[in-house]
Order: C-alpha cells, then sequence, then structure tokens
C-alpha cells in the first residue's frame, strides 16, 4: 500500500501549491495596482509592515490547500500555527510586503511543504516576472515547466551578490561581509525579498544570498528551490528553522571557497544542489 505522503502525493502538492501561487499572486498584483496610495499598512514592528492583502492572501492559501489536504497542518507569517505530526504547509502570503507596498516588483509568493522532517516542495510566485518557480526534493528546479540553474560564475569579479538584513542581527557584522566582498571585486544588492532572492541565485542572476536571520516562511521554498537549480545551500536544521528561524546561504558552487568565510561565521556546512 503506498504511503500518505508517497512521490505521488508529494507531485499532487506540489502541483496544488503552484497553481494556488499563481492565483494568490496576480489576485494581490491586481489589487496593488487598483489600490495605488490607498492600500492600507499596518505597522508590525520597525520596519514591519503588514496590508490587508497579506491577510487576504493567506486565508486565500489556507482555505485553499487545507481544502485539499485536509490532514496537513499550516504555518503562515501572519496566521501563525507550527508543524504537526502530518505534513505542514510553510507560507508567506507577500514575501519583500514593503516593496510591494511602494510599487517596487520584487515581492512574492511562498509556500513550502515540509513532511517527515524534510523540505519536500518549494514554490514562489515571481511578481517580478509574473510567473511560478518550483522545486520538488530531488526532482529539479524550473519555472513554468522550464529548468532552472546555479550560475558557473568562477571568477570573483564577475559575481554578484544578494545580501540580506535583519533587524535582529548587528548591522556591524552585515558591514564587514560586505566589505569583504567588496574587497574581492564581487558587487552586491540588498533587494529586500528573501524568497525571490534565493530564486535569484537558482536561476543563476545572483551568485550569493546570504541573510543572517529569516523566519522558516521566508526561506524554506527559496532555499529548496536553489538546492534543486545546483546552488550549494547552508541554513540550520529543518526542526530549529520551524521554531527559531536562522541564517540561509546559497551560492554558486564554483564560487564556494570564495565564500567560505560566511560558512565559518554561522558555523554551518552547505549541501550541494
Amino acid at each position: 500500500m503506498s504511503s500518505p505522503l508517497d512521490a505521488t502525493a508529494i507531485d499532487i502538492r506540489a502541483a496544488a501549491a503552484i497553481e494556488i501561487a499563481r492565483r494568490v499572486g496576480r489576485e494581490a498584483a491586481r489589487f496593488r495596482a487598483d489600490m495605488g496610495w490607498g492600500l492600507k499598512v499596518e505597522n508590525k514592528g520597525l520596519q514591519d509592515f503588514v496590508t490587508v492583502a497579506d491577510r487576504n492572501a493567506e486565508q486565500t492559501i489556507r482555505d485553499g490547500l487545507l481544502s485539499l489536504f485536509p490532514q496537513d497542518t499550516f504555518m503562515g507569517e501572519e496566521s501563525g500555527g507550527s508543524p504537526g505530526d502530518a505534513g505542514s504547509w510553510v507560507v508567506d502570503p507577500i514575501d519583500g510586503t514593503t516593496n510591494y507596498i511602494r510599487g517596487f516588483s520584487h515581492w512574492g509568493v511562498s509556500i513550502a511543504f515540509c513532511a517527515e522532517g524534510r523540505l519536500e516542495i518549494g514554490v514562489v510566485y515571481d511578481a517580478a516576472k509574473d510567473s511560478v518557480v518550483s522545486a520538488v526534493h530531488g526532482k529539479g528546479a524550473f519555472r513554468e515547466g522550464v529548468a532552472v540553474h546555479a550560475a558557473l560564475t568562477s571568477d570573483p569579479a564577475n559575481a554578484m551578490c544578494i545580501l540580506g538584513h535583519s533587524r535582529k542581527t548587528s548591522f556591524d557584522e552585515h558591514l564587514s561581509v560586505s566589505r569583504r566582498l567588496h574587497e574581492r571585486g564581487m558587487d552586491y544588492r540588498r533587494m529586500g525579498a528573501a524568497a525571490i532572492d534565493l530564486v535569484r541565485v537558482a536561476e543563476g542572476a545572483a551568485d550569493l544570498y546570504y541573510e543572517r536571520h529569516l523566519n522558516a516562511w521566508d526561506m524554506l521554498a527559496g532555499a529548496l528551490i536553489a538546492r534543486e537549480a545546483g546552488a550549494d545551500v547552508a541554513m540550520p536544521a529543518l526542526p530549529t528553522l520551524l521554531s527559531d528561524g536562522g541564517p540561509v546561504i546559497a551560492y554558486s558552487p564554483a564560487l564556494a571557497q570564495e565564500f567560505e568565510f560566511i560558512l565559518e561565521i554561522e558555523g554551518l556546512k552547505p549541501t550541494a544542489g
């Protein structure tokens, strides 16, 4: 007899998550365009915002997934929740809310699925490209059915890096990492949406994404996509991320030596794609 979460069950969930992410992402984009500067914003903390679009999107995702898979549990940025014994969905309805508020299209919808202690599915709606990038553990990463791959960059002078920064961590340490990359001739950006930043590494547009602290819903989908696209990815164990969050590092394998100092900072080892 097949397991309740065998390969077929995972594939069915991935297909559902892709369609839901696309629908919710497009609805959020239309809502933002219609509302313009009339978008109602609540402040959850310093530079930590939420809109009615976040709440509506998360409710739509929750209802859509749990109506199809009522045995699963749900953990969302806005509504909370915790992983259970069965498979668990981990969702950020709008990753990059500040970008979304300001009309900067670097934001997305992030949906991950974990089961039996393993990250199984990652799905991200990429607003800038109005398309969905997805991965299933062991099966590669794809944008709308077309495979994506991490960059082959080997010369640091040609590298493009993306750095995130959380106010839960030291800004001086963030500057120290930026300086180290600059001294090696690498260009870098801070874009403000972890899920999309990890997708950029997955598709070869960037060679590094690093942030010292993220919540699980920010990183899990993008991290799996990057890993399945061939990037090296390092982050804490899944139970730690689900309970406490933590750092994530994803990078082009040919530049691994350049980024060893970041792994040393975090005390992590990478897992290759």
